[in-house]
């Protein structure tokens, strides 16, 4: 019975593995709001009908609400828009004195919004918001009113969140392409798009010029004498 455990819980491990897929978005590098930086991620597992999604708050010290995690849009490879919440927790944290007071982990209070921008929306706003938004770790000494001792804000969600949504149609090979996340209080106002781990936008904000400068100025220039050359 041990050999046969031995042998058989590593290929059923392998096999579960195999009938999953994962990929993280995050917010790029240098991203702002108005309430100033994020940092923020979600990563995504994709299963037969199912997409569970970590999301968690990055921005260590944050000063304004406008930095906290509110919602996340997703689209699916499938095309799949309507969604279920079957589950959710999070741990509650209220800000008071600038001090944190760590609660329950309970259910997120967050629903699901179908047919949104062409996928899933995960919101906080439109459904227990604006409270139970995910904020970042501390400290919270630069925390403003919006965050401390902040009545209607208070508590927040400690870091991170975890979500389950049954999808139809979703299996293992159904990718998330794309992720938008948003910040604060006001539905739609603090937006950032997402990008996967790994990719170049990931780590740089800066924009590529449409034109290259090789192509500007004396570039050009250059070009049109070589043209006249070679048609001679």
């Amino acid at each position: 019975m041990n050999r046969i455990l031995r042998i058989g819980l590593p290929v059923l491990v392998c096999a579960m593995a195999a009938h999953a897929n994962s990929i993280t978005y995050q917010t790029p590098t240098g991203s702002t709001t108005g309430g100033g930086a994020v940092n923020a991620s979600a990563a995504f597992t994709t299963g037969a009908g199912t997409v569970s999604i970590t999301l968690t708050d990055l921005q260590a010290n944050p000063t304004d609400v406008a930095q906290l995690v509110s919602d996340l849009d997703f689209t699916l490879s499938n095309g799949a828009t309507v969604g279920t919440l079957t589950s959710s927790s999070g741990q509650l944290v209220t800000i008071s004195n600038h001090t944190a007071t760590l609660g329950a982990t309970v259910a997120t209070g967050w629903g699901v919004n179908n047919n949104v921008s062409g996928g899933i929306q995960l919101d906080a706003l439109g459904f227990i918001g604006p409270a139970n938004l995910i904020i970042g770790p501390g400290p919270y000494t630069n925390a403003n009113g919006s965050i401390n001792d902040n009545s209607a804000h208070n508590p927040f969600l400690n870091g991170s969140a975890t979500f389950l949504l049954s999808v139809a149609g979703v299996t293992a090979d159904t990718n998330i392409t794309s992720a938008t996340f948003s910040f604060g209080t006001t539905e739609g106002a603090e937006l950032v798009t997402g990008c996967a781990v790994g990719a170049a936008r990931c780590t740089s904000t800066t924009v590529p010029e449409p034109i290259s400068l090789a192509l500007t100025g004396s570039g050009l220039l250059g070009l049109f004498f070589l043209r006249r050359r070679s048609a001679r």
